[in-house]
């Protein structure tokens, strides 16, 4: 994480949390700075400064005369997301998931700083007390942007933009039939720990083992439940 003053390091802080609870599905503006600085309670000088840092990593980007938004910048324009996801389903999007995610997760444990760890870390602690799955999925969503980012690949942080947001015009969340927030032994909680885990520890083969096996249940989960909607 950048060496930023308390002020600065707390509106960073303050704003992941937001863009972790933001519903996704809809409009991905943020509010003007003014809005921002009054929601998350941080003065206009250290909101920009966390703004930088996002827009950097590439979480946020800007449209000058429109805004600010959520995300890495308009993908869909160049390369046909929504041509993608059309002719798409959930159990190609997995697939493309493991060959991808467990590659990334090895990179991430061989790259990865304190910093990286840190922060996925929070996020881990932001899911177990999501209140709802929406909250829980862009949580999640952030999390497994964080191990990409860790690569410090950015051929393979581009490859995960582009398949996440295939896997977001998809809609994972209308899959949802078991309640209205994770239940408090959800797998991924303990899926999440054992990446993090090995990514911290240096251990490349069990990340991308971990990741593997997160994947594969969360497609047992979700794949039967897209077929019977069919």
């Amino acid at each position: 994480m950048e060496n930023l003053a308390n002020g600065g390091h707390a509106a960073l802080v303050q704003l992941q949390a937001y863009l972790a609870q933001m519903d996704l599905s809809g409009e991905t503006r943020l509010p003007p700075e003014r809005e921002l600085c009054e929601s998350l309670g941080v003065s206009r000088g250290d909101l920009r400064k966390a703004l930088a840092i996002l827009e950097r990593d590439g979480r946020i980007w800007r449209h000058v005369g429109k805004g600010t938004f959520v995300g890495s910048g308009p993908i869909e324009e160049t390369i046909g997301i929504s041509e993608i996801a059309g002719r798409t389903s959930p159990a190609d999007v997995m697939r493309a998931r493991l060959i991808i995610e467990p590659e990334i997760s090895r990179e991430a444990a061989l790259h990865a700083t304190l910093d990286d760890i840190v922060a996925m870390r929070q996020s881990m602690a932001q899911t177990r007390v999501a209140e709802t799955w929406r909250q829980y999925e862009n949580i999640d969503n952030l999390l497994h942007r964080q191990i990409a980012q860790a690569s410090r690949n950015n051929v393979l942080l581009g490859l995960f933009d582009v398949l996440n947001a295939v896997r977001r015009t998809v809609v994972w969340g209308r899959l949802r039939s078991d309640g209205t927030r994770p239940p408090a032994d959800h797998h991924s909680f303990t899926d999440h720990e054992r990446i993090v885990d090995a990514i911290a520890e240096r251990d490349l083969a069990g990340a991308a083992a971990a990741m593997r096996l997160h994947l594969q249940q969360v497609g047992r989960r979700l794949i039967p439940l897209h077929e019977a909607a069919e």
